[in-house]
């Protein structure tokens, strides 16, 4: 049997305008993953998936349209495989459909199980190239820093371009407390993205001039990162927030959880990832920490957990 995992992941800032060209940063979470296990099937059986999490089992002949069915045999075309007989378990610690990049964490973890498996190394721009193209189908205009942060396991400053994106690691001075609220409300990531993208179709000038503004926040929280300033960088995850209010893409369970988080002594609260539902975070002090955990369940948070990013050399 041949296992890999991958990590999840949180937008700290710059969600959607990132999908136009503006800056985002995101970490990594190693303590939430996703895991892939894979063992030879009997003769005949083909490529065969169980995934208790999704309620899903399947078979990639029975199903080729599936997002996973079309990533595995676009992986293992990649490793020089075309039919061959194994049973891919996955399983995954995060929250689907959350904005903790659950879909590229599994996406991830089954690449990375395969190449293994064949016994081929591939490197994290060739995995995080092959995830894309498996999120571009089936979440239709994604940023591309999903797959990009999990499959590198390490925060990163991303700007989307063609033909590649700018990647870059970050300077974290200090490490990042943070406590996430879920909201319990799921929202398939095409579905935001695809509103932002019908309402900048439908006001250009408009959508521009927020996601520059957003562009220009996450420039200013690398600064604050790089420094080590977490009031300035409370106070630009709660100015990004405003900004994805008005682009969108937030909800009222996200905005009571925010609001919240801010009362119970949080730095700053936003939504994390694509919005209406899903997840937001909070940069907290070891001291407002326990109060912010609580004030986050009395609010309707359906699970709380706490995360650190960790300080970084960065480049």
């Amino acid at each position: 049997m041949t296992s890999a995992s991958a990590p999840g992941k949180l937008i700290l800032c710059g969600e959607h305008a990132v999908v136009y060209g503006r800056p985002a940063i995101a970490a990594p979470l190693g303590d939430l993953r996703a895991y892939a296990q894979i063992e030879p099937g009997g003769p005949g059986s083909g490529l065969g998936f169980i995934a208790p999490d999704l309620g899903e089992s399947w078979t990639a002949a029975g199903q080729p349209e599936h997002p996973l069915s079309e990533l595995a045999r676009a992986t293992l075309a990649r490793l020089g495989q075309h039919e061959i007989d194994l049973t891919v378990r996955l399983r995954s610690d995060i929250p689907i459909a959350s904005g903790m990049g659950s879909g590229a964490a599994i996406g991830t973890a089954l690449v990375r199980a395969l190449a293994a498996h064949i016994g081929v190394a591939l490197a994290p721009e060739e995995v995080a190239a092959l995830v894309y193209a498996s999120e571009r189908r089936f979440h239709g205009t994604p940023s591309g820093i999903d797959n990009t942060v999990v499959a590198h396991e390490q925060a990163i400053w991303f700007v989307r371009r063609e033909p590649a994106p700018l990647i870059e690691p970050l300077t974290i001075a200090a490490p990042l407390l943070l406590v996430v609220g879920d909201t319990g409300v799921r929202s398939a990531t095409r579905l935001p993205v695809g509103a932002v993208r019908e309402g900048w179709r439908a006001d250009p000038r408009r959508y521009e001039a927020l996601f520059d503004q957003v562009g220009e926040l996450v420039m200013r929280a690398r600064l604050a990162l790089a420094t080590g300033d977490a009031p300035l960088l409370g106070a630009l995850l709660d100015a990004n927030q405003a900004l994805l209010e008005q682009i969108g893409v937030s909800s009222p369970e996200l905005e009571r959880l925010t609001a919240a988080a801010r009362r119970a002594g949080a730095l700053g609260a936003k939504l994390s990832g694509a919005g209406w539902g899903g997840v937001m975070l909070a940069l907290v002090t070891p001291k407002s920490q326990p109060a912010v955990e609580r004030a986050l369940r009395e609010a309707g948070a359906a699970r709380v957990l706490a995360a650190t990013v960790p300080a970084t050399g960065g480049a």
